[in-house]
């Protein structure tokens, strides 16, 4: 089981790394001239001073620019004199430097109180600072996380945010972070890709890593025959399936036995739905989903135990006939069918996540083309479905991402036509975070019909894509 490396680990600092939050609490007591109540909390913790000085100026006559200014200069007089960190905090840090993670301070607070805590606490323990003036939105909004993350260089999938409020849980968890919370002054829920902790004492590395989500690495290939048309052809897809280092891979085109031998090679789970497709995973299979004798058109699906939680994947082949780009002027009778299956497959997966919907849709996409409507793709995007590809790579003219066809430059019609080159194979998502995804094919592969001694034994490339499970 591979979980994402810890790249880095980000710190709120108000009442999470030093005890603050009452002291803030204090300052806007003696700034609104009464004793706060637990319905103030949400307009109180977490927020930046200008948030907080609007709402007590919506309260009274005094302008918020003055209410701002007094905040300002009470809390600053608290934080001077009566700073302490938090339990544990000073022994987390240095844990963290021992291992070599790198740590960020995220705060709401501006830059001259962030820097007075930094000299208490020991501005080298940081390599990166973010207050309420380094952003245009500060908490609950995602941006000073995700200013960390860029300054680090790291991946915000890849990092653990240390929260006491849940407005500053909100910002990380808005950002991709995942959280651990530890509550200062008002309680938090447990939540997916959230922990919540009394206190930093007892934490190390090696325990905020484990938070962070698994790898879930994910193949569509169509094996063409099998892979029957290129010499060797077992041995080369488990070739190819090894150095990709997939965990989960949806086939079509399995002529029947391609699933089970595959696994059995790899000492891996199988699920065989009739007579093209097929689910292989090294990860336990819970259970079989859809029609087992599904026809050689359709969808088959598995739900697979990643960790703690299941993931349903499915993988779909839809009919070739009809070829929308074989026609000089799009024409949406070409998809009615293909439309139909794949809606069909959309009303077997249902609405829940997280899912994953592989597959040959034998058709291009909406997000590449703007000769048509492209249909089929657009009703998986209309059920909720990602795609995993164009999120990596939004620009599809930089990164065209063709899967039809590395071994046919032109037709087979005998014509010398150019066949044309698109996207249309897919891995679809919902309810989970890409973190790659790209177009897999081994090799030069010559053209069709010289194909038998090819290292690649498919007529498709395939589409393989990395993604975060919390």
């Amino acid at each position: 089981m591979t979980r994402l490396p810890l790249q880095a680990v980000l710190f709120d600092m108000d009442g999470t790394l030093v005890d603050t939050e009452r002291l803030w609490w204090e300052a806007v007591e003696r700034v609104a001239g009464r004793a706060l109540t637990d319905a103030d909390q949400p307009e109180v913790l977490g927020r930046p001073v200008e948030h907080t000085a609007a709402w007590l100026a919506a309260a009274g006559g005094t302008p918020a620019a003055d209410l701002a200014a007094a905040l300002h200069r009470e809390f600053a007089d608290r934080v001077r004199t009566g700073i302490v960190p938090r339990p544990g905090a000073l022994d987390l840090l240095d844990a963290l430097a021992r291992d070599g993670v790198p740590t960020a301070l995220v705060t709401a607070s501006p830059r001259a109180v962030a820097d007075t805590v930094l000299d208490v606490l020991g501005a080298d323990r940081f390599a990166v600072s973010v207050t309420a003036d380094d952003t245009e939105h500060t908490k609950p909004a995602p941006d000073p996380y995700l200013a960390a993350c860029r300054a680090l260089g790291v991946d915000p999938a890849a990092c653990v945010a240390v929260e006491d409020t849940e407005t500053g849980v909100r910002s990380a968890e808005a950002a991709g972070c995942t959280v651990l919370a530890v509550p200062s002054l008002a309680p938090i829920d447990t939540a997916p890709g959230r922990t919540v902790h009394a206190s930093l004492t007892g934490l190390d590395p090696r325990r905020l890593a484990a938070l962070l989500p698994h790898e879930l690495r994910v193949m569509s290939w169509n094996l063409w025959y099998g892979g029957t048309k290129v010499h060797d052809h077992r041995a080369k897809q488990l070739k190819i399936i090894a150095e990709t280092g997939a965990d989960v891979v949806g086939l079509q085109e399995t002529y029947g036995t391609a699933a089970q031998e595959l696994a059995d090679a790899l000492g891996w789970h199988h699920h065989r739905a009739g007579e093209n497709l097929g689910i292989i995973s090294r990860h336990p299979i819970t259970a079989r989903l859809g029609d087992p004798d599904v026809g050689f058109y359709g969808a088959a699906g598995a739900r697979i135990a990643v960790g703690d939680r299941e993931v349903d994947v499915w993988t779909a082949h839809l009919d070739y006939r009809r070829y929308g780009p074989y026609e000089p002027v799009f024409d949406e009778r070409h998809e009615e069918v293909r439309l139909a299956q794949l809606r069909d497959a959309l009303h077997r997966i249902g609405a829940g996540a997280p899912v994953v919907l592989v597959g040959d849709f034998n058709c291009p996409s909406h997000l590449d083309r703007t000769d048509g409507e492209w249909p089929v793709t657009r009703a998986a995007e209309e059920a909720g479905l990602s795609d995993s590809y164009r999120e990596a790579h939004p620009d599809a003219a930089a990164a065209p991402g063709h899967t039809w066809s590395p071994v046919h430059p032109v037709r087979e019609d005998g014509s010398g036509r150019p066949e044309p080159q698109d996207r249309i194979d897919y891995v679809l998502h919902r309810g989970l975070r890409v973190l790659d995804s790209r177009t897999v094919v081994t090799g030069t592969p010559r053209p069709w019909p010289d194909v038998a001694g090819n290292d690649w034994p498919s007529d498709h490339a395939a589409v393989l894509t990395t993604f975060a499970v919390r």
